[in-house]
């Protein structure tokens, strides 16, 4: 299975602190948040990995090469502009085949992976996303679900009202 690991940001809400280095290479207990995702992903089976840059790609690069040091296959995809979520996943394409997970290299989880896509092969679904739940969303948005699980709704970082 490949893995997707979203690393373009220009993570600005950081800023100064990612004025020189991207988000993803900001370190959290001595390593940079993309190799605890790398991590993640091996400690799941899931060693084929792509990552999508834009905002200084050469950092990321060098820091994980062919990825052989870290116990999976590393390749990249450089984005000539920025283009959201959706649009550098589909700059991939050709990099991808069959099923793929998509995730962030800027953040910590311990998500089960492993449960996740058993749920999601278990439901024959098109598309599965994982969710947490936060005291206050407003920051981040709010999914409206189905008793079932589906999505039905998307509120993109809503107002109080």
């Amino acid at each position: 299975m490949n893995a997707v690991i979203m690393a373009g940001g220009f993570g600005t809400r950081l800023r100064p602190l990612t004025h020189n280095i991207p988000k993803p290479m900001i370190p959290l207990a001595n390593k940079p948040m993309m190799e605890h995702i790398v991590d993640l992903l091996r400690g799941h089976g899931i060693t084929d990995l792509v990552a999508l840059l834009h905002f200084q790609p050469d950092l990321i690069e060098g820091h994980f090469g062919d990825g052989s040091e870290f116990g999976v296959r590393m390749t990249y995809v450089n984005a000539a502009e920025d283009y959201g979520t959706a649009g550098a996943v589909k700059n991939a394409e050709a990099q991808l085949s069959g099923p793929f997970l998509v995730i962030s290299g800027d953040l910590l989880t311990d998500f089960d992976l492993g449960a996740a896509l058993q749920f999601h092969q278990e439901r024959g679904a098109d598309l599965t996303i994982l969710l947490t739940r936060v005291e206050n969303p407003l920051q981040y948005g709010v999914v409206i679900t189905e008793p079932d699980g589906r999505i039905s709704r998307f509120l993109e970082k809503p107002t109080w009202s």
